[in-house]
């Protein structure tokens, strides 16, 4: 079953596994080689701005107990697309644009 980013147009990846685990509880955002660096581990409700995060990324979301997260072009998160509540890896997405990541419970 895939779930789309409607306005993003991300999708889960059916079958897709991590090369680099993204920890419980955490939202990662995955490098094109497979490893998550850890100023791409988000653990706290809230914006979390992006540094040199550019081109084709994997995001995922392993966060517990229903919590999501949104995708927004603007810093601080603003101009956010809508919450995805998905617990898994999302198709990869061209973060290009994309300046920062809210996670939301």
């Amino acid at each position: 079953m895939a779930l789309a980013l409607s306005a993003v147009g991300l999708a889960v990846a059916p079958g897709a596994t991590a090369a680099t685990p993204c920890p419980s509880g955490a939202v990662c955002i995955r490098e094109a080689n497979g490893t998550v660096l850890t100023k791409n581990i988000f653990y706290r409700y809230g914006a979390h701005n992006l540094s040199n995060v550019t081109g084709v990324r994997v995001i995922v979301n392993n966060q517990t107990g229903g919590a999501g997260f949104q995708i927004c072009k603007g810093y601080n998160g603003t101009n956010c697309y809508p919450v995805q509540r998905y617990v898994g890896e999302y198709a990869p997405y061209d973060f290009t644009p994309i300046n920062s990541v809210v996670l939301v419970r």
